[in-house]
């Protein structure tokens, strides 16, 4: 990538959109193209492949999807698995036919079994049973993995797949419906310091362990994949270090300041035991992350502290 290069970045409005923006700002990058989902559709074919043939990116990153904790995939199967789907066959069949010269997609580490061997190495994918609360994102992702594996089999494209850790960070979703697990336990820990709530409950048994990656560093990792490696197998983006959720919801507690109990709601799904990457893959190549947990939690919680409202609105 250079200054004459055209990059094009799906799902700019997103957290991980908006950090990819932000590295390309930072890198010294021309501004990437965009579209909000008003403006274009990507589950449209037809205008995916005119704005692709209007536009003739470079590279592009596949930043785009439908996501959400593990209520909103349990509750909207049909949605995640259809949306998902056409997003990426739109945007990676569009890419083929200008000719891109690189395509960065970004899947999940949901895509792997529910117990296979931790920490989860790049070959462990399709060798058993996904987790089901969050099975049609996971089969969307992986389809889109194998997607980008074809075209690079059969037409040669240079089309890369990075499978991000869970991710946190400026722009995320505070919704406690449809949010991951860090925003949604900022968000509770806080409406209760202020509300002086005696009591904070938290869905599960607390055991689940789960890694997690600043999305500005996930950015930095793209940014680095889309210059250094051209391989057909993807990569796993994370840090190599997880942590039980109890052990998280102690974290977040101490750094908003609630000083009340936590209640565990064990009625409530845990998900997958437990998420670990291996990272050794990306690490060899030269890449790893810098952004700890406690600095990036503390940093994400000053946003959402200094304003709530908007943070939710997100």
């Amino acid at each position: 990538m250079n200054a004459d290069s055209r990059l094009y970045v799906s799902g700019h409005r997103g957290m991980v959109g908006s950090a990819l923006c932000r590295a390309l700002a930072a890198a010294g990058l021309p501004d990437p193209i965009t579209f909000t989902s008003s403006e274009l559709d990507l589950r449209d074919q037809a205008a995916v492949r005119a704005m692709m043939q209007r536009e003739r990116p470079t590279h592009v990153f596949v930043a785009a999807a439908k996501v959400g904790g593990i209520h909103a995939n349990n509750v909207y199967r049909a949605d995640f698995l259809y949306d998902n789907l056409m997003i990426e066959a739109n945007l990676i069949h569009a890419a083929h036919e200008v000719g891109v010269e690189k395509l960065l997609f970004l899947g999940s580490s949901c895509i792997y079994p529910k117990l296979a061997e931790q920490p989860l190495v790049e070959d462990a994918l399709l060798t058993g049973a996904l987790e089901p609360t969050n099975e049609p994102y996971a089969i969307a992702k992986i389809a889109g993995i194998k997607l980008c594996e074809a075209y690079r089999d059969q037409h040669g494209s240079n089309f890369i797949s990075a499978m991000p850790t869970n991710l946190y960070g400026p722009g995320d979703n505070y919704d406690l419906q449809n949010s991951h697990v860090v925003p949604a336990l900022i968000r509770k820990f806080h409406e209760a310091k202020v509300n002086r709530d005696p009591t904070v409950t938290c869905w599960g048994t607390g055991s689940p362990r789960r890694e997690f990656l600043h999305v500005d560093d996930l950015a930095e990792a793209c940014l680095f994949l889309m210059e250094e490696y051209d391989g057909k197998a993807f990569v796993n983006v994370g840090t190599g270090s997880d942590l039980s959720i109890k052990e998280l919801a102690e974290l977040i507690r101490r750094i908003v300041g609630y000083e009340g109990d936590i209640v565990w709601n064990t009625d409530k799904p845990d998900g997958t035991p437990r998420k670990l990457m291996n990272c050794d893959r990306i690490h060899a190549l030269g890449w790893t992350h810098r952004i700890g947990l406690n600095e990036g939690l503390r940093s994400v919680y000053e946003e959402y502290r200094r304003n709530p409202d908007s943070a939710r609105a997100k």
